[in-house]
């Protein structure tokens, strides 16, 4: 009973959904007990062919109900519309209710992967569709995470961009608290060469690619190039968040995410 009293729930949120095309929409779904998950939602111009969720830096608490993305500067909030151009129906996942000061030692939990299943359902029964989970910089933790721990109701691919392979004094996790080798979906890596953040070092990621042993299909992207630095080396507006290259990364992500197999 309690089951279906959370998809009578879900249903109805979902039934507001707004027309193809329009501008960001503010959903709100349950998913533990007491607990609510907020994400954008952003609609391609047609049917979509693939889901994306995109999981934001830093300590990921977007603050959606007070009025606009906090983190709107960060990589995948500022080009969610790009997502959606290529045919992607987009989520831009906010902290969970009871972590809404932010993702601090919670992202590589089992309950914020249980946060993540609600909201693959919740594309799932919006359109027919393969979820891909694509996360930057810390929001590659939770990616990984939900990727590793979702055996039903989880993921049909992953993406990690700016991967952290470091903790810091601030974010504390890294992928290295994920079990990487539990993930059993197409993985794709992407990396600026110039990316000088010490959490996230390009040197690490072509090691990081033999770290998906049981992925069906791995591969690793790096990008060169793009306008000068405009922010410190793990913040968004440098090489680490592709400053002046990001419609070329979103399409060569897209496009990956397009050419896999379904499921």
């Amino acid at each position: 009973m309690r089951s279906r009293a959370r998809l009578a729930a879900l249903a109805l949120l979902l039934a507001s959904a707004v027309p193809a095309g329009a501008a960001d929409e503010l959903k709100t779904i349950p998913t533990r007990p007491g607990v609510t998950e907020s994400f954008l939602l952003v609609r391609p111009p047609a049917a979509p062919v693939a889901g994306v969720i995109l999981f934001a830096g830093g300590n990921g608490a977007l603050r959606l109900g007070s009025g606009g993305p906090r983190l709107g500067g960060n990589f995948l909030v500022r080009t969610r519309d790009r997502f959606a151009q290529h045919g992607l129906l987009v989520a831009v996942l906010d902290a969970p209710s009871d972590h809404a000061n932010g993702l601090v030692r919670f992202r590589s939990t089992v309950e914020h992967a249980t946060d993540v299943r609600a909201v693959i359902a919740a594309l799932r029964e919006m359109a027919p569709v393969p979820v891909w989970l694509v996360g930057t910089s810390m929001g590659t933790v939770s990616a990984a995470n939900a990727a590793a721990r979702l055996e039903d109701g989880g993921p049909d691919g992953l993406v990690l961009t700016s991967t952290v392979t470091r903790g810091s004094r601030e974010m504390i996790e890294s992928v290295g608290d994920v079990r990487l080798q539990d993930i059993t979906v197409p993985t794709l890596l992407v990396h600026h060469r110039d990316d000088t953040c010490q959490a996230s070092r390009y040197a690490d990621a072509p090691g990081l690619v033999r770290e998906f042993p049981r992925a069906p299909r791995r591969e690793l992207v790096t990008f060169e190039g793009g306008a000068p630095a405009e922010s410190g080396p793990c913040e968004a507006r440098s090489p680490h968040g592709y400053l002046g290259i990001e419609p070329d990364v979103v399409k060569a992500i897209a496009d990956w995410i397009k050419a896999a197999p379904r499921p």
